[in-house]
């Protein structure tokens, strides 16, 4: 072979190399920047590089927004839904990572020049105040070409000769993905915000087991915080004010919660100087230091507040008294009354009993005339139980009225007890029941749907217990006494009669080696069903659900919050704490088992918290 030809041909191999390494990072477009031909996964996208990632899906999508939330990762729990009911409108969440005032406002200005933008809501965060014109990376920290003025081919060019690495990353993932977010994707495309399904499932009632799970709360480091760039930040929030009464676009203002830990690494003079400044620019609404701020378990790290609190934040933005919102939380400050609402903050406090109540939930399954056993109370003891319950003065509580203090802030009595009963047994009915009456004593049943009515199993010739039927069920639940809720349809299964069965369902978990979507799809039909035949018989939507076995997880849970369950309960034994605001701590609630060994003196340990394992 001559040079000739051996020139020619190491050209063309590095040619066709060149070509093959560049068509992989189309193909695969881990940031998202070339339409994602091969995946369409813009939540793992997104999650590499929300500021580029996010325009390229909203320069094809943007005709389904018509307003849209913008500032650093904080801005994630101001909800769309929320704020879409309350004016009307199409929000998208343009949460960036660290985002600065500056990228703020390249993007605003792109978002009012290319889309329909009504309103505009932009979260000015105390951080931003230390930080402006920042750009840790040119590959995941950049933003779109389109909305920073920078070269395409430079842009573009970044991604087309990428690292494979990202790409095989991707493939990676995608063969690993779940119905739930990972690490690698953890973005909400439809709504921009991040994906908390997962953490939104966890049940966050004990300040100890919140603790185990976020421990950067327990040992807050000191440090300081140098507030160096308000002055830019602020001329930025006057240009995005500017662009917005220029184009017609609604603006508020918002700054979100920061936790006291946090707050305290702040200069005093320069938080003064910080909403000083800003108020001169505009009015705006501040939610940063309030006695929310003084509860961890609002938020998941000192600056990532939970969605509940952003739900707060609207509500109060928008005037809505039916819901719970501190009274402190949420002021709109004008340059009239900013040095007033900046004093305010060094009375902020924390008093818990503000907001939380402890209490424990008893559990009984199947009651007799006589015999007390490891699963059966007799009607006599049950009697005394009831009687001493009140003696002591504990006050029995409903579901609802549960629901109620957590959601509306509804007052509790001081020492609330809740009463509960599993599976649905005819004795709950003609022999609780009656005692239940005699001594105004409300309670919670949780029926096995495949059970109702019937006193063999299933469609076998097996004896059971007997259950009552949805008659038995519609009297009781008119008296005002008792609520019915659901213990699965059909997964709460007996080994033993499921004859010809290789697996059984005994409890709402996924089988060992099933396929996800099936098991999703199995589970999402059995709930259903579950609620549609209570709400069918009983005219009422239940609250609650009992986990068969105790046996959960956050899939299991985080399934139930989609399909409308406010709340669920476990067997592990404990006392609870629901607080204020954060339907998550309805969630595993745990129980004390009631059975013919309950003496009166262990009843009273659950009553009173002191019982110990």
């Amino acid at each position: 072979m001559n040079a000739k030809k051996w020139l020619i041909r190491s050209a063309c191999t590095a040619l066709a190399l060149v070509m093959l390494f560049a068509g992989f990072n189309i193909l695969t477009d881990p940031m998202g920047v070339f339409g994602d031909p091969l995946f369409d996964w813009y939540s793992y996208n997104m999650t590499n590089n929300p500021r580029a990632a996010k325009i390229a899906y909203l320069d094809e999508h943007h005709g389904e927004y018509d307003s849209y939330i913008i500032g650093c990762s904080s801005t994630s729990s101001f909800p769309v839904d929320a704020f879409n009911e309350y004016t009307g409108a199409s929000f998208y969440n343009m949460i960036m990572y660290g985002a600065d005032m500056l990228d703020v406002e390249q993007i605003s200005a792109y978002l009012i020049e290319h889309y329909t933008v009504k309103n505009l809501v932009v979260n000015v965060f105390l951080l931003n105040g230390a930080i402006y014109d920042q750009e840790s990376d040119n590959i995941l920290s950049n933003q779109h070409a389109k909305t920073n003025g920078e070269n395409p081919l430079a842009f573009y060019s970044r991604y087309l000769f990428l690292d494979p690495r990202y790409g095989a990353a991707k493939i990676t993932s995608k063969i690993k993905d779940t119905y739930l977010n990972q690490t690698f994707d953890v973005f909400n495309v439809k709504t921009g915000t991040y994906d908390k399904r997962k953490r939104d499932a966890e049940p966050i009632g004990s300040t100890e087991a919140y603790l185990e799970a976020y421990p950067g709360f327990g040992d807050y480091p000191v440090y300081t915080i140098q507030m160096n760039k308000i002055d830019e930040t602020m001329a930025s929030v006057a240009r995005i004010k500017a662009m917005c009464e220029e184009n017609g676009v609604n603006l508020t203002v918002v700054s979100a919660p920061v936790y006291i830990d946090h707050f305290k690494c702040f200069v005093p003079e320069q938080v003064e100087y910080f909403f000083t400044e800003l108020a001169k620019v505009t009015d705006f609404w501040d939610f940063t230091l309030s006695s929310a701020s003084c509860e961890m378990r609002y938020f998941y790290d000192e600056t990532h507040f939970r969605n509940n609190l952003g739900y707060m934040a609207a509500g109060r933005i928008f005037g809505d008294d039916d819901m719970y919102i501190p009274d402190d939380f949420g002021a709109y400050v004008t340059s009239d009354n900013v040095g007033e609402h900046v004093a305010s903050f060094a009375s902020v406090t924390n008093d818990t009993s503000k907001y939380t109540v402890r209490f424990p939930v008893l559990m009984y399954h199947h009651l007799a005339d006589e015999g007390d056993s490891s699963v059966t109370v007799s009607t006599e003891a049950f009697e005394r139980q009831l009687s001493l319950i009140r003696e002591w003065g504990y006050v029995p509580i409903t579901l609802e009225e549960l629901y109620n203090y957590v959601t509306l802030g509804t007052a509790l009595p001081e020492y609330p007890v809740l009463i509960t009963f599993d599976d649905g047994y005819t004795s709950n009915y003609e022999l609780a029941y009656p005692l239940l009456m005699k001594y105004n004593t409300p309670a919670a049943i949780f029926v096995i749907g495949v059970s109702v009515g019937k006193d063999s199993y299933k469609d076998t010739d097996h004896a059971m217990n007997p259950h009552f039927g949805w008659g038995e069920a519609a009297e009781m639940v008119e008296s005002g006494l008792i609520t019915i809720g659901s213990h699965t349809y059909d997964m709460h299964q007996w080994a033993p009669f499921e004859e010809g069965k290789d697996a059984v369902r005994e409890n709402i978990l996924r089988l060992e080696d099933e396929d996800e979507d099936f098991y999703i799809e199995f589970l999402r039909a059995d709930i259903t069903r579950s609620m549609d035949e209570i709400e069918s018989a009983l005219g009422e939507t239940p609250l609650a659900l009992a986990y068969p076995g105790g046996a959960w997880d956050e899939l299991a849970q985080a399934m139930l919050n989609e399909l409308g369950v406010k709340m669920t309960f476990s067997t592990e034994v404990g006392m609870n704490t629901v607080i204020k605001g954060l339907p998550q701590s309805l969630y595993a609630l745990k129980r004390y088992n009631i059975n013919g060994d309950t003496t009166d003196e262990a009843l009273k340990s659950y009553l009173d918290g002191s019982f110990t394992q």
